[in-house]
């Protein structure tokens, strides 16, 4: 796979439903699971699945995303034989063009692919939480001799109207796509993976580009468009954790999924497919003589002196005896003083609450405390 299919990550979206967390960095930079960002699943998945080329495109407050990336080391693509580019949106003759749509982003960095000469690429979104592997998907392809595949999840009837959904026949081929149907006629919702033979994907982005009217987007627009054209689609089922970690609420729970017992997604668990990240290796985390930790996970470099339960602890973090902290993610560098009580709640990176404030909330709300 390493010659013949070339990984396209999109990773310049702004978050802006993740507030104050997305204010100074991009969405797939947020940090998640206690150690982790949510760029390592991708950037991890196509590790694992063989692939060593990867363009990563950026666009909003993308130095921090860049420098964390660097030259794709952690990941295994700084070798001889692969490579990590960071694409951001291309300078012209006629200036900076910001990236209009999934579709236009892919379509300005066409001179990049052309350079790698895939036979087949991979379209990755970077704000998703999930271990897969692309290789199988990429066999499921060829055995079909697709021009594009579709990795879908099947999801409930109520949930499907939220979704791009793809309509099949019984050889799962695709014959509709429907944008957030309010009456679904499938369950199987698209995953924003896709898997083009290039040859399709660059004339498709090309006949794209000179539609003024469109809106430069996979789903609004390509798929729509190949379908037309009666070219050869197919969907993927894709069966294990996913979760797009678009908003306060979702990134809340995605964490809090991670104590279940049940944990599908064994981040902390799974030995044979690691989540790659930076991983500084701080010192281990230390845990007092009078603290009081239950269901948690504490990531090295913490320190827990106070009582924590149901929550997930960053490295740096610091909960200081006579605090209390319930049901909450507290992100690096955030201190928690004695007398505060946290709970169901977000504490972004390096925010410090004082022993004078209580967050307390009730049923599924979750609050972003700001700096």
């Amino acid at each position: 796979m390493q010659n013949e299919m070339v990984a396209m990550l999109l990773a310049g979206g702004k978050g802006t439903r993740l507030l104050s967390l997305t204010k100074k960095v991009a969405k797939p930079a947020v940090y998640y699971g206690g150690k982790y960002r949510i760029i390592d699943f991708p950037l991890s998945n196509a590790a694992h699945s063989g692939i060593t080329r990867v363009g990563v495109l950026t666009q909003y407050e993308s130095v921090a995303l860049n420098n964390y990336i660097g030259n794709g080391s952690h990941w295994g693509i700084d070798g001889n034989n692969s490579v990590a580019g960071i694409l951001p949106p291309r300078q012209t003759d006629e200036g900076a063009n910001w990236y209009r749509g999934t579709a236009d982003a892919i379509y300005q960095n066409i001179d990049f692919l052309d350079n790698q000469n895939p036979e087949y690429v991979l379209i990755l979104s970077g704000d998703h939480i999930y271990k897969m592997n692309y290789a199988k998907m990429l066999a499921y392809h060829k055995e079909h001799n697709a021009d594009l595949t579709v990795a879908v999840l099947n999801v409930t009837m109520e949930e499907a109207s939220r979704f791009g959904i793809m309509n099949v026949n019984e050889d799962y081929s695709i014959y509709e796509f429907e944008e957030k149907p309010k009456k679904p006629k499938s369950t199987l919702a698209s995953m924003g993976i896709y898997i083009f033979t290039y040859k399709t994907l660059r004339d498709a982005l090309i006949r794209d580009a000179k539609n003024e009217e469109s809106e430069h987007d996979f789903g609004k627009n390509i798929i729509p468009d190949l379908l037309a054209r009666k070219k050869r689609l197919f969907a993927y089922t894709f069966e294990g954790y996913w979760k797009d970690v678009g908003t306060i609420a979702s990134l809340w729970q995605a964490n809090m999924d991670l104590l279940d017992p049940s944990d599908s997604l064994r981040l902390y668990k799974d030995d044979d497919f690691r989540i790659l990240s930076e991983d500084a290796r701080d010192l281990p985390q230390y845990i007092g003589k009078n603290a009081n930790v239950r269901k948690s996970i504490v990531n090295q470099g913490a320190m827990v002196f106070g009582k924590v339960s149901g929550s997930v602890i960053f490295k740096g973090a610091i909960i200081e005896e006579g605090a209390i902290v319930t049901d909450s993610v507290i992100m690096p560098g955030a201190h928690i003083a004695s007398g505060a009580q946290v709970n169901h709640a977000i504490v972004a990176d390096n925010v410090f609450i004082d022993g004078n404030r209580k967050e307390n909330l009730d049923g599924q709300d979750v609050v972003l405390l700001s700096r």
